[in-house]
């Protein structure tokens, strides 16, 4: 049908006859249409070709007890369309609401978000994450989710959930990056904190630890840095955290990296006194003396390897490991992505080497330069997305938190391909003269 034809007013008859051909394209394009009645949008719901049926998920004019039937549908995209269409609307939904219209769409969304294919549950997840009244129940069902792409956006974002939702979700162990999810919410509560902290989920924690709008308590934050010592990860975010006590950048001090110490020691919150004391304890870790001695201005070393958090930088990484994997075709992003949160450093180092043709030498001295630019221009050169590259940044290169380069919308890195072109040419130089 053209679109001469398609733009043309129909008769009821004429659109009866349509919705009856044996053409499906007619049908299809038909079932696109903005003013067919309602009764021929529901026949058309029920149509045996799939691309009727999708068209009808799309249209806006379909009713709403036609939308329950396409959220059953057989057909994967037309549940995606429907999925896609009805999210927009659900502002505004609630369960016990009388009007037939609004009850007829908040059960279409029950269903969706109950729907046995993640891609549905996503998109609907996607759409609701940030709205103020989608439906309740509904968000609910999308944050205890088995799948986090389906579970994150709400968790992290939706202002739907409660603390005591999300409370209960914390303690129903969701899925890996689950409670990490809420830990990035804006303006985590002090109650939400303690149950993050309590946990054994050591990612989740650094990403709490990072989030400069999350309330933690003085007690919490003290067991939180008693902790520490043993995982890397939280140094940097506790380092970069806005209120510490004097008691608590002592006692940091005592076992943070080098480039970690010196951020401390120049925090801008602490009173004089403290500062000193911070600066004793750098002084007699670094030179060997007792502390309290005055050694006149903090030098620092070289942050190439002088990052004892750093272990994996002293390994022979596993290269030809990844070379065989990248040759099999199974050095993907899912095997990359597991690595990195099961905290195998030596593996993404080996894999970055392979897949961004740098050397060993270079990839170590860039991931170990503090220097955000330098590692996103390292993952650009590996064909990794700007939210992994926000990971590796996080953690394995130890970049402080407010340092971060985050991705530009739709996942694009910050830096233009000259810029990042340069920070390896610079790198390869800087390590040729070494």
């Amino acid at each position: 049908m053209n679109d001469d034809v398609s733009s043309q007013p129909l008769s009821y008859e004429e659109a009866k006859a349509m919705a009856q051909n044996a053409d499906p394209n007619v049908r299809a394009a038909l079932a696109a249409r903005a003013d067919l009645s309602p009764e021929l949008l529901y026949f058309l719901a029920e149509d045996n070709a799939p691309e009727v049926r999708r068209a009808i998920a799309e249209n806006h004019a379909t009713p709403e007890l036609a939308q329950v039937i396409l959220a059953k549908d057989a057909d994967e995209e037309v549940r995606t369309n429907l999925a896609e269409r009805v999210a927009l609307v659900a502002p505004g939904l609630t369960a016990d609401e009388k009007d037939r219209v609004r009850k007829a769409s908040y059960e279409t969304l029950e269903i969706l978000a109950r729907d046995q294919m993640t891609r549905v549950r996503e998109i609907l997840s996607e759409t609701l994450k940030d709205v103020a009244d989608a439906p309740p129940e509904v968000i609910r069902t999308l944050a205890f989710d088995e799948e986090l792409v389906v579970a994150g956006p709400v968790l992290e974002f939706s202002p739907v959930l409660t603390d005591e939702d999300l409370l209960e979700i914390i303690a129903s162990g969701p899925m890996q990056g689950g409670v990490g999810a809420i830990a990035r919410r804006d303006s985590v509560s002090e109650v939400v904190s303690d149950a993050v902290a309590e946990t054994d989920d050591i990612e989740a924690i650094a990403d709490l630890l990072s989030n400069d709008s999350a309330q933690i308590r003085e007690e919490t934050l003290d067991n939180l840095i008693d902790r520490a010592p043993e995982h890397d990860l939280w140094h940097a975010p506790l380092a970069k955290r806005p209120k510490i006590s004097a008691g608590a950048a002592s006692r940091m001090a005592q076992f943070m990296a080098d480039n970690l110490l010196e951020v401390l020691s120049e925090r801008q919150d602490l009173d004089a006194e403290t500062l000193e004391a911070v600066k004793s304890v750098v002084h007699s870790r670094i030179d060997g003396e007792t502390e309290g001695q005055d050694k006149g201005p903090l030098v620092f070393e070289d942050a190439d390897y002088a990052q004892a958090s750093m272990d994996y930088l002293k390994q022979d990484p596993p290269i030809a490991v990844t070379q065989r994997l990248l040759q099999a075709g199974k050095l993907d992003f899912n095997v990359i992505t597991k690595a990195l949160q099961a905290s195998d450093y030596a593996f993404v180092l080996a894999a970055i080497v392979v897949l961004s043709d740098q050397s060993v030498p270079v990839v170590k001295r860039m991931l170990s330069s503090l220097e955000a630019k330098g590692v996103a221009a390292l993952c650009w050169k590996s064909g990794f997305s700007a939210n992994l590259s926000v990971q590796i940044q996080q953690r394995m290169a130890r970049i402080p938190p407010t340092e971060v380069l985050g991705p530009k919308e739709a996942n694009r890195y910050p830096l233009t391909d000259d810029e990042m072109t340069w920070q390896l040419e610079y790198y390869n130089k800087l390590v040729g003269r070494t």
